[in-house]
């Protein structure tokens, strides 16, 4: 099942994507239309993460037979981030090679001459992203005015179904409900002036806008082999970067069970994979421009799509 948040006439709604039909059903309408006394259940996406099993079957009833007055074209919604209001967002260095890359750009030195710290490999680090300022598929991003040099990132991420604390990491699979495409929006030169404190990042990645997901979830369930996935992106249609969830270093059962150390997750937050080696423009020189569209890709995913604009 594919689930996203759309915005259809002046109301948000909780939506299955038939993607082949270029159509999504609008859940809790369709509900409603077949008199389902769980229709409560499907108003957002949250609200079917933290159903639970009595959500999806909820789900899966409308889905058998939607009523077609709850069934719009694809181009008839705006498309919202699958989850408006997240309860968390953390980040993770999931490929080390990201970090290679980028480090030896900006020191000019060879990739293969940097050594990263031993911490970056035995712990799955993260920091934590700003929840509220969250975006979604075909938004135009706006770029703040105290900065000039502006990237995307390649990645993506799982959202959790079940929360927990101090989760093993064999079990910790088995928390996931879905995937979807994240794309991480770094101001380059306010990054650079702040990572010289030592003090770790604030506006280089926290901005309106700054935290792209989308254009939906796929349930755990369609995406059997989260760590076979091709990952591209391109800017205004052309190829830039490219890579494989194979490389990851740092797996979803690694950070799930890291980040619940000592700390309790909650169903529907948002564990991103990190940046996909060559995956961002820091890497091989290429920056975005105002105007600029950047699609990501994620086979078994989807394409997730926006364009720069100046504040």
């Amino acid at each position: 099942m594919k689930l996203a948040t759309v915005v259809h006439g002046a109301s948000e709604h909780a939506a299955a994507v038939l993607e082949p039909e270029r159509r999504v059903v609008l859940l809790g309408p369709a509900a409603r239309i077949r008199s389902d006394e769980q229709a409560p259940l499907l108003r957002s996406v949250l609200d079917i993460i933290e159903g639970g099993a009595k959500a999806r079957a909820a789900a899966d009833r409308v889905l058998a037979d939607p009523p077609e007055a709850a069934v719009v074209g694809m181009d008839e919604v705006r498309w919202m981030s699958p989850l408006p209001h997240p309860p968390q967002i953390r980040d993770f260095g999931g490929f080390m090679d990201h970090f290679r890359n980028a480090r030896a750009r900006m020191e000019g030195v060879a990739a293969e001459s940097v050594e990263l710290p031993a911490i970056m490999r035995e712990r799955p680090l993260y920091y934590v992203a700003n929840r509220l300022a969250v975006a979604g598929h075909d938004t135009a991003v706006r770029w703040p005015s105290y900065s000039s040099v502006r990237d995307y990132e390649l990645e993506f991420a799982c959202v959790l179904g079940r929360g927990g604390m101090d989760i093993p990491r064999e079990e910790a699979e088995s928390h996931i409900f879905g995937y979807t495409i994240f794309n991480d929006f770094t101001a380059r030169d306010t990054q650079r002036e702040e990572i010289s404190t030592g003090l770790g990042l604030s506006k280089s990645k926290d901005f309106a806008d700054a935290n792209v997901l989308g254009p939906w979830i796929v349930t755990a369930d369609e995406l059997a082999a989260p760590y076979r996935l091709r990952l591209v992106a391109r800017i205004n249609g052309v190829e830039v970067s490219s890579g494989t969830s194979a490389d990851m270093d740092h797996t979803f059962a690694d950070m799930i069970a890291f980040a619940s150390t000592g700390t309790r997750l909650h169903p529907g937050e948002v564990l991103c994979s990190g940046t996909v080696p060559t995956g961002c423009g820091l890497e091989h020189g290429r920056f975005l421009q105002p105007g600029d569209t950047v699609e990501l890709e994620v086979s078994g995913i989807g394409v997730l799509r926006n364009t720069v604009v100046t504040a």
